[in-house]
């Protein structure tokens, strides 16, 4: 009974502490428009996912962490990108958040094609947390390929976002 108690509370402890940082990491669900630079593209809405893990660094106002996307255009064309994201805490209740996420885009169009499969995401939002950990963010992205492909293009879109702590 003894060791019972004692792998019981063991457990218990083991658990509020995941759930401690478990709380730092979130998911945010983004809904916009994008409009490819090259003429005679599709341009069109935008679903994404986006994943924050708990901050590796934290000083002050700014939290950096690793994250990952996944955005998909009404199109069919997808980006999955993974790298580094920033917070800054910018006091009651804002925040701006950026990120830049190397990845793969796959055009399902011929004319979205952004010159090479290899595309960084760099995005910045604003946005307002809210009491219950939720939050709402306003978010602008560019993905292009920084040159490394015969074209560069390049896609702009606008979003909005709701964030989900997990």
């Amino acid at each position: 009974m003894k060791y019972a108690v004692a792998l019981s509370t063991l457990a218990a402890l083991a658990l509020s502490a995941n759930l401690a940082a478990a709380q730092d990491r979130e998911l945010s669900i983004g809904l916009g428009y994008s409009e490819f630079s090259r003429s005679g593209a599709e341009n069109g809405a935008l679903v994404s996912l986006d994943y924050r893990h708990t901050p590796f660094f934290e000083k002050g106002i700014f939290a950096a962490r690793f994250g990952a996307a996944l955005d998909v255009q009404e199109t069919g064309d997808v980006f999955v990108g993974a790298g580094v994201a920033g917070k800054w805490d910018l006091g009651q209740s804002w925040f701006i958040d950026a990120s830049i996420l190397p990845g793969a885009f796959v055009e399902n169009v011929d004319l979205n094609d952004l010159g090479s499969t290899f595309e960084i995401r760099s995005q910045i939002s604003l946005g307002r947390s809210f009491a219950n950990g939720t939050a709402l963010s306003l978010a602008l992205s560019h993905k292009s390929n920084a040159s490394t492909g015969n074209i560069n293009p390049g896609v702009n879109s606008l979003q909005l976002r709701w964030h989900i702590p997990l």
